[in-house]
């Protein structure tokens, strides 16, 4: 997973996750984060542990949530420009709930 800086766009993107992230850090839902993790992540990442298949080419999830805080993932996910992913196009619940789970894998 690359991150890149969208430059001010990105920034604020930063800002509005930041201040969205202590309301939402109770509401979040880490096993919607893993169903949505299933369906869109695992045919390209190891998003949980014994998963029997994933691309070596890419970082697993444990390793993206150790590398990464909460606001830099939410900020990746919202973007709608990967290079590398599809546009998932997530609601903001669903990125708070996507980056629980992410998070949860590194304890």
């Amino acid at each position: 997973m690359q991150l890149e800086s969208g430059g001010g766009a990105g920034l604020g993107l930063a800002i509005f996750f930041l201040l969205i992230s202590a309301g939402n850090a109770a509401a979040a839902d880490s096993a919607n984060g893993q169903r949505l993790a299933e369906r869109w992540c695992a045919e390209c990442h190891m998003i949980a542990p014994g998963q029997q298949r994933a691309s070596d080419t890419v970082p697993t999830f444990a390793e993206i949530g150790g590398r990464f805080d909460e606001t830099t993932l939410a900020t990746f996910l919202a973007s709608p420009h990967h290079s590398r992913m599809p546009n998932l196009s997530l609601s903001r619940s669903e990125i708070t709930d996507l980056v629980a789970y992410i998070k949860g894998l590194e304890r």
